[in-house]
């Protein structure tokens, strides 16, 4: 089940690694080995898997929050220098991104351009297969226009002189070309809606359907988001998990119907160590992924009002009771806990120089004196290497964007609400007031709590880095002090909330990053951003 779908794309990758992990810069495909490669009947399958290698991991689903107002990462060159403005064209974390994106799409093409080739394939695997990999595809590419804006774009594999002279593609163009590839795996009905359990983790009807929601939903097209969104919503037989928010992060959540698709990782078989890097000393940790109090800010109470709200019954002196139960699972606090495997709890103890815990008290604390809960795998292995797997698009992404799209265009009622947002804080263990549609607010007031709805909802699922970006507030949440816990003290604080790092952003300049200078000093075709 789980373990065989693994086993098959392990191995798969391996086989596969002699003929697909080539560079660029490699001679065009047309020698004798890669003509026997396809020769196989199991090649496609083999060049597919492949293509399943660059979707992203936990690392970097996690790590890209510190990119935004949500988390900060210790370590300089990473993403934590994307939210202070410290990176240029040479920045080593742009440059991995833009490479990793265009393997990616380079395994793709391969396997596009070749399955033609491939003897006894059916027409519907082979189709199948066609879907997938131009599912996988239209990912990485709107990875690199959301980031970089115009784009080299092409859909073969390119040669060394092209990969030398080849222009950046107007990013409307993109826009048209990635949405016109994903309505042909749609119309044609390339794809299942769902597989074996042997087969989970593969790429669905849905889940192409809800990859061409968030290209809609960056785009602002929300009357054909909507279209998307309610297909899903009516036909998909998606459902939000019942069994708790925080258990949708666990090894017992995995295969739920609320996933749509998420990259597999398997205990002793596939495994990463992320969770080593965002976990407490007391855990094994050493904590180089934290939470902000921003983030932490964000989450309601229960009864759905803002913490400074009038008649929030927010009390500073228990800035975590009665909160919006999504924060104790995303966050772990002074005084929240780490659940183990036999049942056990692990209380953490943030005060300031108590060990091993505490603000200050190592190196290996946390730096805002908060640490990260979500994704907390604790039937982990040795050196804490957790099989979990990582979800990339979930069913309550789909809610979040409807609602979204309804309130853009002021449609969002009370019976749009009830079918979105109110199931999604029933699920949380919200009050019954909080899950009530708020009667009485403006079309903007509702925008702005379906906004923040996504952010405490979708905490560190890779997401964050887009919403402020389209919503072009980038230069109001990453300018200025980003903040840990209070301490009271009045030396390097904010109303003694602790001072982590002052942050830069130019709207003229941060909301496309610079093409990366070493692929720039090898075209001289590659134009550049401004102000880069």
């Amino acid at each position: 089940m789980k373990t065989n779908t693994i086993k098959i794309l392990w191995i798969a990758l391996c086989t596969f690694a002699l003929t697909a992990c080539l560079d660029i810069d490699t001679p065009p495909y047309d020698r004798e080995s890669d003509l026997t490669f396809w020769n196989d009947p199991q090649s496609a399958l083999q060049s597919l898997n492949a293509c399943y290698e660059y979707l992203p991991g936990t690392e970097e689903i996690l790590y890209s929050d510190a990119a935004t107002d949500n988390a900060y990462c210790k370590v300089q060159d990473f993403t934590r220098d994307i939210a202070n403005g410290a990176y240029s064209p040479s920045y080593h974390y742009v440059k991995t991104f833009w490479d990793t994106r265009y393997r990616g799409i380079k395994r793709c093409n391969r396997l596009l351009a070749n399955i033609d080739k491939v003897p006894g394939l059916s027409g519907e695997l082979r189709n199948q297969y066609i879907g997938e990999a131009k599912t996988i595809r239209a990912w990485h590419y709107f990875e690199l226009y959301s980031r970089f804006g115009d784009i080299p774009y092409y859909t073969h594999v390119i040669t060394m002189s092209e990969a030398a002279t080849i222009s950046r593609t107007p990013k409307a163009d993109v826009v048209a070309a990635v949405i016109e590839d994903l309505d042909e795996v749609i119309a044609n009905d390339y794809l299942p809606t769902s597989y074996p359990a042997e087969e989970k983790g593969r790429v669905t009807r849905w889940a192409t359907q809800a990859l061409k929601a968030r290209i809609l939903l960056f785009e602002g097209q929300w009357n054909a988001l909507k279209t998307v969104t309610e297909n899903i919503m009516n036909n998909s037989g998606h459902a939000l998990f019942n069994g708790g928010y925080d258990a949708l992060f666990t090894v017992a959540g995995e295969g739920n119907p609320e996933i749509i698709l998420d990259v597999q990782y398997a205990k002793g078989l596939r495994e990463n160590r992320t969770q080593s890097q965002f976990l407490p000393p007391s855990l094994g940790g050493y904590s180089q992924l934290s939470p902000l109090q921003e983030l932490v800010d964000s989450y309601p109470m229960i009864n759905g009002k803002a913490i400074h709200e009038n008649g929030s019954g927010y009390d500073a002196q228990q800035p975590y009771t009665n909160r919006d139960p999504r924060l104790a699972a995303t966050i772990a606090y002074n005084g929240n806990s780490y659940k183990m495997v036999d049942g056990s709890l692990v209380y953490i103890n943030t005060t300031p120089g108590v060990a091993p815990d505490g603000f200050g008290f190592s190196s290996n604390v946390s730096a805002t004196g908060y640490y990260l809960k979500k994704y907390w795998d604790n039937d982990y292995r040795a050196s804490l290497l957790s099989g979990l797997n990582t979800i990339l698009i979930r069913y309550a992404d789909v809610l979040l964007m409807h609602a979204e799209a309804c309130a853009e265009t002021g449609s969002l009622n009370a019976a749009e609400w009830n079918r979105t947002i109110k199931l999604i804080r029933a699920r949380a263990g919200f009050n019954h007031d909080a899950c009530e549609f708020p009667s009485g607010k403006t079309n903007s007031e509702l925008i702005q709590i379906i906004r923040n709805e996504r952010r405490c909802e979708l905490a560190f699922e890779g997401l964050r880095i887009k919403d402020i970006y389209r919503w072009r507030i980038a230069e109001n949440v990453l300018n200025g002090w980003c903040h840990g816990i209070y301490t009271g003290e009045t030396i390097g604080t904010d109303n003694g909330f602790v001072r982590i790092e002052q942050r830069h952003f130019l709207a003229g300049k941060n909301y496309l990053w610079p093409i990366p200078q070493a692929d720039r000093d090898v075209n001289k075709n590659l134009s550049t951003n401004p102000d880069w």
